[in-house]
Parts: structure tokens; C-alpha cells; sequence
């Protein structure tokens, strides 16, 4: 059974980190290229936020007996076979975990130029996450 209580607070902890990615996403992409500091503020949030929404897919797939996902990818891929979130946001959130394997591994450096431009879809995603996430807990 999902316990609704571990599913709160990691919920929190996503729209905290999403939040933080809006707000330090730069307007335009030199900025981003050009600020060690926010490159490391902006990847650790991301890091944070797919690696929450991950944890909350994972927690799903085992306690709902929806399958043992092969990768991050799938974790995803799984809500959405059963109804728990859209294709559209797996898809989304699929992008998302290859951006955090980048970040997390260091896979021939990160390209923040990738990061920047592929984030707006990326926040929206985890956004409508949290939300089908939410839904699935019912009132309270």
C-alpha cells in the first residue's frame, strides 16, 4: 500500500526544487554558459527534483505491483501504462531522468545549453506529476 504520508512529504520536496528551477533558470542561455555557480545551483536542483519524482514513481511501481521498471525511463513509463499520469508527462519526465544521469555521471560533460533549452517542458512535467501524483492520494 502507498503510504501517503512518505508520498506528502517527497511530493513537497519536488514542487520545492521545481520551484527553485524555475527561479534560477536564467532568461537567456549565456547567462547560464557564463555562471559556474549557477550551473552547479541549476543541476543540483534538477539532480534533486527528477531524482524526488523518481523515488514517488518508484514508491508506486513496487507498492501497486505495477512492475520492476529496467530503467528511470520506465519508471515513468509504468504510471502511465496504468493510468496515473499522461503519456505526455512520462515522455517528459523520461527526457528529464537522461538529463539527470548527465548531471549525476558527468556523461562527456554537461551541456547546459541542452539544459536550459530542454527545462521549461521539463518543470511542466514534473508540475502535471505532481499533480497526478496528488490525485492518486485522493482528498485530505
Amino acid at each position: 500500500m502507498t503510504d501517503p504520508a512518505i508520498v506528502l512529504r517527497k511530493l513537497a520536496a519536488l514542487r520545492d526544487h521545481v520551484e527553485r528551477l524555475r527561479r534560477r533558470r536564467p532568461a537567456v542561455a549565456t547567462d547560464l554558459q557564463n555562471d559556474l555557480d549557477l550551473q552547479d545551483a541549476l543541476a543540483m536542483s534538477l539532480l534533486v527534483a527528477v531524482q524526488t519524482a523518481l523515488d514517488i514513481a518508484m514508491h508506486f511501481a513496487a507498492d501497486r505491483g505495477l512492475g520492476i521498471p529496467a530503467t528511470y525511463a520506465e519508471a515513468f513509463t509504468l504510471l502511465a501504462r496504468h493510468g496515473i499520469c499522461d503519456a505526455d508527462t512520462s515522455a517528459g519526465l523520461a527526457r528529464m531522468a537522461a538529463l539527470r544521469n548527465r548531471v549525476a555521471h558527468g556523461y562527456a560533460s554537461v551541456d547546459f545549453a541542452r539544459i536550459w533549452a530542454e527545462l521549461p517542458d521539463g518543470i511542466q512535467a514534473l508540475d502535471r506529476f505532481a499533480v497526478a501524483i496528488g490525485t492518486q492520494l485522493g482528498p485530505g
